[in-house]
């Protein structure tokens, strides 16, 4: 009993060291984690941010509009409009599974019948959040609207403050 509850301790820990943490960088792979972003036209680009195994949906999404703002102030805009917005999860193999298998043997005039349980926990991170943003830039003063955000307010309150996990 003790070499089982050794080897699931070793296995969580593995699992924590697994993971690596969420920052704020440019996609270096299409599997990575960062941002990326497309222009669909002058003044509108889709922004995309894939946030490592286990980031809360929050920084993900946080991400995605800094990158927005950012390429707003780059392209000399004051504020964008987020026309579409899109938060995904990979959710696929979390959570307990049951198994059950059994089998049946002869042999020499003998016969045997078996049969087996199994359980399995899934001792990752957590599922991996992607946030993908369409944006529409503008300059002048920002229309009041609850999905217009002011490029530099976004980049002093998420770039400045956002947290390196």
């Amino acid at each position: 009993m003790k070499r089982l509850a050794g080897l699931v301790l070793s296995l969580a820990l593995l699992g924590g060291c697994a993971s690596a943490p969420t920052l704020y960088a440019a996609r270096a792979t299409p599997a990575g984690v960062g941002y990326t972003e497309f222009r669909l036209e002058p003044g509108r680009y889709r922004v995309t941010f894939q946030g490592g195994p286990g980031a809360p949906v929050e920084q993900v999404s946080d991400y995605a509009l800094l990158r927005a703002a950012e390429l707003a102030v780059r392209d000399g805009y004051d504020w964008f409009r987020v026309s579409d917005r899109v938060t995904s999860s990979s959710r696929a193999g979390n959570g307990p599974r049951l198994s059950l298998g059994g089998g049946s043997s002869r042999y020499g005039g003998r016969s045997a019948v078996g049969l087996g349980v199994g359980t399995s926990f899934n001792l990752g991170p957590g599922p991996a959040v992607t946030s993908s943003l369409e944006v529409v830039f503008g300059k002048g003063p920002a229309p009041r609207d609850a999905d217009v955000y002011v490029a530099q307010a976004i980049i002093r309150s998420v770039g400045y403050g956002r947290s390196q996990t």
